[in-house]
């Protein structure tokens, strides 16, 4: 197994120390979801995630100073609340650290943060075949009953 294997994740907020890192494990999401971006997507996406706002947040795992997966959340106003609410868009653990944990512990502390921050809610989606990550957010509660549309406008 790769590195980490058995130690606990720490997780940490990502910064600038972390951006050759994270642009490794970025280009290996799209890969596994056979998707690509322009490299303008992603420079902006990194500049967002940097400082951290009310909007972007992005959260590193490492293990033994490496970082080995990361999650993104954007928060923005709810409808059905007066709390704010926040979408899980994007996480990702590098194959050869699955399955020790670090995808639960990037999903506990962004709900550990969110309830310091006063979310209402934290939601994300997956590939209904998906099953590892399925059976990791099951164990934090059932899906639901939506389904998904994605009409593409452009931009």
């Amino acid at each position: 197994m790769g590195q980490g294997s058995g130690r606990p994740a720490e997780i940490v907020p990502l910064g600038q120390a972390r951006e050759a890192e994270w642009r490794i494990l970025w280009q290996a999401y799209l890969d596994f979801y056979e998707a690509a971006v322009t490299p303008e997507v992603t420079d902006r996406l990194w500049a967002a995630l940097v400082p951290g706002d009310e909007t972007w947040r992005g959260f590193g795992a490492t293990v033994d100073g490496a970082l080995v997966g990361f999650a993104i959340v954007i928060g923005h106003p709810a409808t059905w609340s007066l709390a704010p609410t926040a979408y899980l868009e994007d996480l990702f653990v590098r194959p050869d650290a699955r399955g020790q944990g670090i995808g639960r512990s990037l999903i506990e502390a962004i709900a550990a943060e969110g309830r310091e921050r006063g979310w209402a809610s934290l939601y994300w989606h997956t590939k209904a075949g998906n099953h590892a990550a399925r059976a990791l957010y099951d164990r934090f509660t059932p899906a639901d009953d939506f389904v998904r549309y994605r009409l593409t406008l452009g931009g």
